[in-house]
Formats: structure tokens, sequence, C-alpha cells
């Protein structure tokens, strides 16, 4: 096991979420080093990952895929919100 001294954690993330992720943890008055520590705390006293992480079934994959194709496209999936509307009106039906 480590020593008791402190030690650097080097983590490759996407620009963008990490601005998002501070921005949400400066209002909560936490800086993302402080966000790092809790996490590792909680692995350590549940001896788990804090939340349930789960494999997608095949419908939510492909739905992940769409919507990364949908994304890298820039290209909308319905015409207006109207479409929209009417196409889960459908699918509640």
């Amino acid at each position: 096991m480590a020593g008791s001294g402190s030690s650097m954690l080097h983590v490759r993330i996407d620009g963008r979420l990490k601005a998002q992720a501070i921005a949400a943890l400066d209002a909560i008055g936490l800086s993302a080093s402080d966000a790092v520590r809790l996490l590792f705390h909680r692995i350590v006293a549940d001896q788990a990952f804090p939340f349930e992480l789960k494999v997608p079934n095949a419908e939510t994959r492909a739905a992940m895929e769409e919507s990364r194709e949908i994304m890298a496209g820039r290209r909308a999936r319905f015409a207006d919100a109207g479409s929209l509307i009417a196409d889960l009106d459908r699918k509640v039906r």
C-alpha cells in the first residue's frame, strides 16, 4: 500500500466537459481536486464505485450511435418541434 504522503493524479479529459464540471463544482464550493478526493474516499469507504454503472442494452447503444451520427453530421432528426411532438405522440399511443 502506498505511503501517506500526497501524490499527483494526471487525467486526460475533454476541455469542454472539464469547464462545465468546474463551473458546477464552483457553484457548490468545491474544486476539481476536492471532487476527486471525495470520489476516492467514497470508493475506499464503500469498496465500490459510488453509483451504478451498467452496460447499455442494444436499444440504448443504437440510440447512442444515432445521437453521435446526428451530432457529427450537425443535422436535426426532426424538421421542427411539431414533428418531434407528433413522433412522441405516435409512440405513446
